[in-house]
């Protein structure tokens, strides 16, 4: 492979190769959360609890719309992992093409959409009268920002199947730098509320998507298209919405869950917030090695299966739970000890009751990161040996989990249930995903003529 031409994942060791495609994706994940988490920061110390707790009782509803438009872009690159495994470079410019017409669409009817509801969405919620009109302040910026969601992640997910995790790792240093910078100032020295932070990190993340174009622009001549590749291909577009709004659909639905999670523990008052939220926080923040797991997976299954190479597949998918595993005994001990620690970042040492919530909620979370290593790893393998049905189904699982905490548990015993929804959420998808794997590895043998 020519250089600029893309990396192969079908040959090669597992480990290695599966390791040095993870880290800069996890590095990638990190710093989308740095960008999340140093709002939550900035807001909690400079403009206090309440402000914290209107931007925190909004990340569920930010979770299923924005997780929405992640989950279509990962599944548009799919096809692209597979044209370019299996060597066919008009055939992945095509889709390239296609899936930037319909990120294109989405994104305006989502975005006008969203936008006209948005109030009525954070009153559905019952989010307290004390913080709604904070939440929206916040909320709404951020889909105003929506165009730029589906342009970073369409390009981030194109660059990552060509075989290239790194390159979008570095547009994001430079963006979470400067999303930091921009958070205190709109704050310090602009004087503005939670809408500050919010326009800093959908600026930010603009940054990041425009220098990704560039950089394909100029990099990957495999990415050329003739005037014919770039024209619409209904047949295409098929197939792409195939793949990618059943991976949307799975983040939403599974978002669902939370939302009505969330609004359960709305009903507990601010305080109960701002735990939850700022324990969300800390916890996406040390989940991100089991997103970059995942995100790995989605490719190295979709270029091994569009190579007809079904033992990597599954060689593949056992290494990265291995390396998972290893992972979430780690973190588990670093919350168990530093939990309430981590939350001074966020909070007023003051704040004893809320930060003893936190505490309670990251180990609850953490003592179940084995089971989430199996539903990132799976799923996204499912995804990229193109099951994307199958995402739909592990997100009913976990939307059931969590909306019976939410409308049964939480409202019977109050907080100590919320901390561990989503444990409960993720052992009832692997109920699922485990069986469901082996099925779709099943069907590729048959269909590659292998049984």
């Amino acid at each position: 492979m020519a250089k600029g031409e893309g990396k192969d994942l079908t040959t090669g060791s597992p480990f290695r190769l599966i390791f040095g495609f993870a880290v800069p994706m996890l590095l990638g994940y990190l710093f989308q959360q740095f960008y999340n988490m140093v709002d939550t920061i900035i807001v909690g110390q400079c403009l206090g609890v309440t402000a914290l707790a209107a931007v925190g009782s909004t990340g569920s509803i930010n979770f299923m719309i924005n997780g929405f438009c992640i989950g279509v872009c990962s599944g548009f690159a799919i096809p692209v992992a597979q044209k370019f495994g299996a060597g066919d470079e008009k055939g992945l410019r095509r889709f390239v093409a296609n899936a930037g017409w319909l990120s294109l669409i989405f994104s305006i009817i989502m975005t006008t959409v969203i936008g006209l509801l948005c109030m009525d969405i954070l009153r559905w919620m019952d989010t307290p009268e004390d913080i709604i009109q904070g939440a929206y302040d916040y909320i709404f910026v951020i889909f105003l920002g929506i165009p730029v969601t589906y342009l970073y992640n369409l390009l981030a997910g194109i660059i990552r199947s060509l075989g290239d995790s790194r390159t979008p790792v570095y547009f994001l240093l430079l963006s979470s730098a400067l999303n930091v910078v921009l958070d205190f100032y709109s704050i310090l020295g602009l004087g503005m509320g939670v809408e500050g932070p919010a326009l800093a990190t959908v600026f930010s993340q603009g940054v990041s998507a425009v220098l990704c174009l560039i950089y394909m622009m100029k990099r990957y001549p495999i990415l050329r298209m003739s005037p014919e590749e770039r024209r619409p291909d209904g047949n295409l577009m098929k197939i792409l919405c195939g793949m990618g709004i059943p991976m949307g659909l799975q983040y939403s639905i599974t978002a669902i869950g939370s939302v009505v999670l969330q609004t359960a523990v709305n009903s507990l008052g601010s305080m109960a917030v701002a735990a939850v939220s700022t324990g969300s926080k800390v916890s996406q923040f040390f989940c991100c090695p089991f997103d970059a797991l995942g995100g790995t997976m989605a490719t190295w299954a979709g270029q091994n299966v569009g190579a007809k190479k079904l033992d990597r597949v599954k060689k593949g998918t056992w290494t990265a739970c291995l390396l998972g595993f290893a992972y979430s005994l780690l973190a588990f001990v670093i919350l168990l000890f530093g939990g309430k620690y981590i939350a001074l970042l966020f909070l007023d040492p003051e704040e004893t009751e809320i930060i003893g919530r936190v505490s309670q909620f990251l180990i609850g979370n953490s003592m179940f990161y084995i089971p989430l290593t199996l539903v990132n790893v799976l799923r996204f393998s499912i995804q990229g040996m193109g099951f994307s049905g199958f995402a739909i189904l592990a997100g009913v699982c976990e939307m059931v989990a969590r909306a019976f905490v939410g409308f049964v548990l939480v409202p019977s015993f109050g907080f100590l249930p919320a901390c561990f929804a989503s444990p409960l959420a993720w052992i009832c998808a692997d109920l699922f995903l485990i069986p469901a794997f082996f099925h779709c590895l099943k069907k590729l043998r048959i269909l590659f003529g292998e049984a």
